[in-house]
């Protein structure tokens, strides 16, 4: 975990109240902790997302409104579709022969 000060450290150029407004706007869900929020290092890598969109790509609020939770939900779909390539992995052969053939067949 670290805390305002370390990412502020790391994410050049970000300001204290800069931050502060990604997070009101849910942008960024740090723990909130007895000595202010806590990050992880998902957090820092969304953080520097953001910064990459807002700052160099000059995206503004509202296409950030928009965007950001299309990625997130591009990301759990990609969570949910490695789940399921395993599973069928998992399964004998001939199961993965007749999965492969009704996906060929819907196509």
């Amino acid at each position: 975990m670290m805390d305002e000060r370390e990412i502020l450290r790391q994410i050049s150029g970000l300001q204290r109240d800069t931050l502060h407004v990604w997070i009101k706007r849910g942008w960024v869900a740090p723990r909130q902790g007895q000595r202010g929020y806590q990050f992880r290092e998902i957090d820092l890598a969304r953080i520097r997302l953001i910064r990459e969109f807002s700052i160099d790509l000059e995206l503004g609020d509202d296409t950030l409104d928009v965007a950001l939770p299309l990625l997130d939900q591009i990301h759990g779909l990609r969570s949910q579709l490695r789940r399921l390539a395993n599973a069928v992995e998992a399964e004998p052969e001939e199961v993965r022969k007749r999965i492969a053939r009704k996906v060929a067949d819907t196509q």
